[in-house]
């Protein structure tokens, strides 16, 4: 069954800080990120080319380092939510949440009987493939699994306050640039537009006491949303990490290595 270390962190508003995973599935990099000081990582199947067996991978390389994990499907239907839940994802984060009855909908796909519509199936890689009382693996599983929804969208934001108000949502996520882009203003985080619309996210937040994150490309950035309310902090990703560092080490050496001899005879 899902353990409840991601759904502690949703109750309380202290700093957790993240990545987020695309690119790099590897037996170390849970204990990588673990000893670089994660207390969360966000696995990708939306734009990655994750498949499910390599995120049934990355999640035990997680779960041998203690490190919590939301997993995003590569959509909103059941047979993803299923099989990523199967594999043992405490926490889900469906894209393109746009209102209060798809919530429903969805939440429905990761609770079992009684509170939802989840299949059955036990002693397999969610619950450790442990023997146990059926009820009992059933009504833990529906206490520890968080739900994320995903405001990226206009209709999201405006429904932002009645997402944040249902039970069973434990963080609400900004995907800024998929905002950005469905209001037309791809890109311009300081766009007014996109500043009140931020606003009115993090305002539904608080009114409803509940956990906001955000993926930011540097410490500044994520430093200055978890001063207005942002509490899951995702610094970059695998991709955009190495690429930066690389590009730095690399500019740095050719500024400061001068100069060299042509070797004899070649």
């Amino acid at each position: 069954m899902a353990d409840s270390a991601f759904k502690d962190m949703t109750r309380h508003s202290r700093l957790k800080v993240g990545t987020f995973l695309v690119e790099f599935n590897t037996p170390g990099i849970g204990q990588i990120l673990k000893a670089s000081g994660c207390d969360f990582a966000f696995v990708d199947m939306e734009h990655s080319g994750f498949t499910v067996g390599d995120v049934k991978q990355i999640l035990r390389y997680m779960q041998a380092a203690d490190l919590p994990v939301i997993v995003r499907p590569p959509s909103k239907e059941y047979h993803h939510a299923a099989r990523v839940l199967d594999i043992g994802a405490s926490a889900v984060m469906f894209p393109m949440i746009g209102s209060p009855e798809e919530v429903k909908r969805l939440l429905n796909f990761t609770k079992y009987p009684p509170k939802g519509g989840r299949g059955v199936a036990l002693q397999i890689a969610h619950d450790r493939y442990a023997p146990g009382p059926v009820m009992k693996k059933l009504s833990d599983a529906n206490l520890n699994t968080a739900f994320c929804a995903l405001i990226e969208t206009q209709e999201g934001v405006e429904n932002a306050a009645a997402i944040a108000a249902m039970k069973d949502v434990d963080l609400i996520w900004i995907g800024h640039f998929d905002l950005s882009a469905d209001m037309g203003i791809a890109g311009q985080f300081d766009h007014p537009k996109f500043k009140a619309a931020i606003r009115k996210v993090v305002a539904a937040c608080k009114k409803h006491d509940k956990s906001l994150g955000r993926l930011v490309p540097e410490a500044k950035v994520g430093s200055a949303l978890f001063k207005r309310g942002f509490d899951f902090i995702c610094h970059s990703g695998d991709v955009w990490m190495l690429q930066t560092t690389m590009q730095a080490g690399a500019d740095k050496l050719r500024a400061t290595c001068k100069g060299g001899r042509k070797r004899k005879g070649r």
